[in-house]
């Protein structure tokens, strides 16, 4: 699915008052390990540049000469240059400024020449360029199936331009059409809509629309068409009022409205005029393009300078058809540049990137090489009751939110002051919060988080009674699992609770399982692992009922780390979580043999977990130290569903390698790479299709 690249980041960093350490970081696909190729030395007289024109031939050779005039520096890219030369591959080269040189932001990097022929290095398909801005958004890439991917096309043109100097009117009809030809098969809102019955009906072009939109419908692409200019060091944006009058907006707002968002869009296409800075108006970071990329959009391809409409009209066609067919934006980016190479503005398109493999799609399914030969025996063991579904948090985070961005929320409310790869880790934010506030704050802010948050997006469907302070969490759950299960029919619980299965086991605390289970004609009973004292004294359906066998009418729900309504049981820290594999461990004889024959005899189907998060592992290792060879010889067809996202899982052979070394050797397991959605959505499809 990938298209591999070598890959190099030029880091730009002060060394002294005036020189520049140049470092070099290469890396192999073939390889994890990585090269520091050496260190040389830069200096760029920006007041000689800033005297050329931007783009010409001299601004060229002076940047180019500026940058490699150390042998060290040029013996270091040519090593590079070649080694992706020799593995017949494209060197993805990310251009990295430190932050103690913001003033090299104003530079126009895309006008590099390859300093080993002298030709245009941003436009070359075989060197993908991009800036590459770190960012304080520690928030992971969610990516959508290529088939699934939506774009908002937002096009501003306000009804008095004219009081502006200089801006003429845009035109909407035109760049409406070479949106939708460029994007092809993408599902894509536009705004105007074509779907609007006249002009005198146009919805305006508001940033409270904007940002309306792409929170309702979780767009992938922002395609924004406007009147942009870059005054006082400030990006400004001429949106709509609700006039259709002129709303000249502050980037910054915009900047803050996206950075509030769940979940962002995965590119933002500035083609607005000076959208990524006019370096001779002011400073080139403070325009709206770099401001969006260190705010946490994954990728923002913006426009430098005043860029002509016919360089825009050829490149945007090239860069979305690209884009749709590999799925790597600054591979896309090469191209598109390349098609508009002869033109004198063709440097203009800037890309800035926190993504380092430049993927924004992937294609849904199992291993290429492996493939999944199996569905008729997976199918084979749900119609004989021997499959066991073991549940993970993916299957919740479409209606409460993923675990992370709790975890995110509580860090930045509390100051968590580890480092910031851990601000999205749950269970050590968690343990935090229990030793820095009190030992049940976490427990005690879980279920005021989680009330907020559906109170927040359902608040319009709601009924009433479930906006009283005194409803419980468990009845707002139904209440919000039933709103969205009458739009979304397909939602992984319900297609997990119509399976003919006599034992579900879970991770997550909540009760949607039950209810999924309910409102498919079931009677399910509900135990819980007991890995604590204050567990063994909760009444279960095997008090009630010494010798209870669950059967397909009435399955067993074994909740292993708790239950919401019973605080106590709920495994949520860090110390929970080894707590959990010592009391579950001592507690042995208190599990239902049900569910330790279910783990051993039948194929187990686990859906909605990521190889890296804690419940994954605790998980595993409680069910290996209880039964060893579980995941060995008569069962082969295990499903583990991951969910890509830029910097967990991106190989799915690599991370197939990594599970069968985690169970045991000969371990069969067969890994989809895709999201919860998509795994459930193929397994219904097969299921269905089954003859009675």
């Amino acid at each position: 699915m990938d298209k591999s690249a070598a890959d190099l980041e030029v880091g730009l960093h002060r060394r002294d008052a005036e020189a520049i350490a140049v470092e070099f970081r290469f890396s192999r696909p073939d390889s994890d390990a990585e090269v520091r190729l050496g260190q040389g030395v830069a200096r760029f007289d920006l007041a000689a540049l800033n005297k050329l024109p931007a783009g010409s031939p001299d601004y060229t050779r002076q940047l180019t000469d500026a940058l490699f005039a150390d042998p060290e520096v040029r013996s270091a890219f040519a090593q590079a240059f070649a080694s992706a030369q020799s593995l017949e591959m494209p060197l993805r080269l990310r251009l990295f400024i430190g932050s103690s040189l913001p003033e090299l932001h104003s530079l126009h990097w895309e006008a590099l020449a390859n300093p080993l022929d002298g030709q245009p290095l941003s436009s070359n398909e075989h060197v993908l360029f991009s800036r590459y801005l770190s960012s304080q958004d520690w928030r992971s890439v969610q990516l959508r199936p290529k088939d699934k991917l939506r774009a908002l096309v937002f096009i501003a043109n306000p009804s008095n331009l004219s009081d502006y100097q200089n801006l003429s009117p845009i035109d909407v009809e035109g760049e409406l059409q070479r949106a939708r030809e460029s994007m092809g098969e993408m599902q894509i809102t536009s705004v105007p809509s074509e779907a609007q019955p006249s002009e005198n009906k146009k919805l305006p072009a508001t940033l409270e629309r904007l940002i309306a939109l792409l929170r309702q419908e979780n767009q992938d692409v922002l395609y924004l068409v406007c009147h942009g200019a870059l005054t006082d060091d400030e990006p400004y944006l001429w949106l709509e009022d609700e006039q259709g009058r002129a709303a000249v907006t502050p980037g910054a707002e915009l900047v803050s409205r996206l950075q509030e968002m769940a979940q962002q869009p995965r590119l933002v296409v500035l083609a607005s005029c000076q959208s990524a800075g006019n370096p001779t108006r002011g400073d080139a970071l403070m325009a709206l393009g770099p401001r969006l990329a260190q705010a946490g959009v994954p990728a923002v391809l913006a426009m430098q300078g005043n860029i002509s409409l016919e360089t825009i009209a050829a490149f945007m066609p090239v860069f979305f058809r690209q884009l749709h067919q590999d799925g790597l934006v600054d591979q896309s980016v090469a191209v598109a540049r390349s098609a508009v190479r002869q033109r004198l503005d063709h440097w203009m398109p800037a890309l800035y990137m926190r993504l380092k493999s430049g993927r924004i799609w992937y294609i849904p399914g199992f291993g290429r090489e492996q493939g999944f030969d199996k569905w008729r025996s997976l199918y084979r063991s749900i119609r004989n009751a021997r499959c066991t579904p073991i549940l993970g948090p993916g299957l919740y985070e479409a209606l409460l939110g993923p675990p992370r961005e709790i975890a995110r929320r509580w860090a930045e409310a509390y100051h968590y002051p580890m480092q910031p790869h851990q601000r999205e880790s749950l269970p050590q934010v968690a343990q935090f919060l229990a030793v820095n506030q009190y030992r049940r704050a976490p427990y005690d802010e879980l279920q005021e988080h989680l009330k907020h948050e559906i109170r927040a997006r359902f608040a319009d469907q709601l009924p009433k009674e479930m906006l009283a302070e005194t409803a419980s969490l468990d009845d707002l759950i139904a209440a919000a699992g039933a709103i969205r299960w009458k739009d979304h029919p397909d939602d992984p619980y319900k297609v997990i609770a119509e399976l003919p299965l006599p034992v579900y086991i879970t991770t997550n605390t909540n009760n949607l399982l039950t209810i999924a289970l309910q409102q498919a004609g079931k009677d399910p009973q509900v135990a819980i692992c007991p890995w604590n004292e204050y567990i063994e004294q909760i009444e279960s359906i095997y008090d009630k009922e010494p010798n209870f066998q669950p059967t397909l009418q009435r399955p067993l729900v074994y909740h292993l780390f708790g239950r919401l309504n019973e605080p106590y049981s709920v495994v949520l820290t860090e110390d929970d979580y080894f707590n959990f594999l010592i009391g579950a461990t001592r507690n042995r004889d208190l599990i239902p043999k049900e569910v330790l024959q279910a783990l051993v005899n039948s194929a187990l189907l686990f859906v909605g977990f990521q190889l890296d998060d804690w419940q994954f592992r605790v998980l595993f290792h409680s069910i290996l130290d209880q039964q060893g060879s579980l995941l060995r010889g008569g069962h082969p067809h295990v499903a583990v569903q991951i969910l890509p996202e830029e910097g967990r899982i991106l190989e799915p052979e690599r991370a197939r390698t990594y599970l069968e070394d985690y169970f045991a050797k000969d371990a069969e397991i067969s890994l989809y790479w895709g999201s919860v959605q998509d795994f459930t959505s193929e397994l219904q499809r097969g299921w269905r299709s089954q003859p009675a």
